[in-house]
């Protein structure tokens, strides 16, 4: 015990639809240990999960293409040729982010 980051320990009684009710909140959030949860509405008296989901996928998109736009230039700086296939394949990109970025809006809303 003297090893622990947290070497106090609390304990508080709950009847079993107290416990109930503390398992279903705490299934609507990320966190699986009990004991992370309960200190965190503890401090804080709440507790706020953001889906990042969408703006995860964005940000890969927009490393997708960042990629591609280095590929060109590092061709077009050795003396060699666009191939219309890559300026597709960056505008197809570009579309899929469009539809990310008015669906990560419209979810905000």
């Amino acid at each position: 015990m003297a090893n622990r980051k947290r070497p106090i320990i609390l304990r508080c009684p709950v009847t079993a639809e107290e416990r109930a009710l503390i398992e279903q909140k705490m299934a609507q959030l990320p966190t699986q240990r009990i004991g992370a949860y309960l200190r965190k509405m503890a401090i804080d008296g709440y507790i706020i999960y953001t889906d990042t989901t969408d703006i995860k996928a964005f940000t890969a998109e927009l490393s997708a293409i960042g990629r591609n736009i280095n590929q060109i230039a590092k061709k077009l700086n050795a003396g060699g040729s666009v191939y219309q296939a890559d300026i597709e394949e960056i505008r197809e990109r570009q579309a899929q982010i469009w539809q990310l970025q008015r669906r990560i809006l419209s979810s905000l809303r």
